[in-house]
């Protein structure tokens, strides 16, 4: 335990709420730090991930951002649909700003899929939010064939307890992590108890179910995206790369704000935790300029 570094009890341990919203008959799990009426901040997690992935790196914005983390539906401790889209989780979104009180010019960041929900919101309820921080997350050029993507969502398991689920957990993209501290917290978030048995807080079901998420998807929101907009990737990234950005600023016309965080794959937070929120504050304040 002396291994794991002061700032990370005092992140986790800080003072936070939890509440829900329904959002098209599904009850939308969120998690809030900072004050009512401070500027307004919504976390978005990636695939398969839940509102607990941010519960290390909002505490240290709290002093200034009232700050919301939404669980998704078919993710973490929200409900699940038959059927996902990207209207549906842009909808949460902007319900989960209006029930934590985020103010109407709240910023949306979001990780890796949260990114490009969080694009879609923005775009589907510009008039709701104030700007938009993708991490690890952007519009990869069709001409790009340096590899495929990993696929989306997972296959059912029962473990026969906590514990095996926890030591059965992955990053996904697979990728080496440092910090095993903050992956043991993580795993310890993820999993639920259910039927006769412990499973990961995911629907199975999800990656067959959704729709509106696809690359000419997101283009086409990237095009029409008319709020700041700035970005932060992992340099060591295998999901985002020189390539994406150049593709990026060639769509939106214009430069914007992008910052490689050295030493940092797509699980950039989990990498370089500190730098990463160091970098993430520096650039919603331009983002508010």
């Amino acid at each position: 335990m002396s291994s794991i570094p002061d700032w990370f009890w005092a992140a986790v341990e800080a003072p936070r709420g939890e509440g829900q919203v329904e959002v098209d008959e599904c009850d939308v799990h969120f998690v809030t730090w900072g004050e009512p009426g401070q500027a307004g901040l919504l976390l978005v997690h990636g695939m398969n991930a839940h509102a607990h992935w941010w519960d290390f790196i909002a505490p240290r914005l709290a002093d200034r951002y009232r700050i919301a983390a939404i669980d998704l539906t078919g993710m973490g401790d929200s409900d699940y649909r038959y059927e996902y889209s990207a209207d549906i989780w842009a909808d949460e979104l902007a319900a989960v700003a209006d029930a934590a009180g985020l103010g109407g010019d709240a910023i949306i960041v979001g990780h890796s899929f949260g990114g490009r929900i969080g694009l879609h919101a923005a775009v589907r309820h510009s008039g709701r939010f104030g700007g938009l921080i993708m991490a690890d997350a952007g519009i990869r050029d069709p001409e790009d064939d340096s590899g495929e993507r990993p696929p989306m969502g997972g296959r059912p398991v029962l473990y026969p307890d906590v514990e095996t689920a926890r030591n059965r957990f992955r990053l996904q993209p697979p990728q080496d992590c440092a910090n095993a501290f903050l992956l043991e917290y993580i795993a310890r978030q993820s999993v639920m108890a259910i039927d006769d048995g412990y499973a990961f807080k995911f629907d199975t079901d999800l990656p067959a179910s959704m729709s509106g998420v696809s690359r000419d998807d997101a283009e086409a929101d990237f095009r029409a995206l008319a709020l700041p907009f700035g970005l932060i990737y992992g340099a060591d990234s295998k999901l985002f790369s020189g390539r994406t950005l150049d593709y990026m600023r060639s769509l939106r016309g214009e430069d914007f704000p992008a910052v490689a965080l050295p030493g940092a794959q797509h699980h950039l937070f989990l990498d370089q935790p500190l730098e990463f929120v160091a970098e993430l504050d520096a650039l919603l304040q331009t983002l508010r300029r």
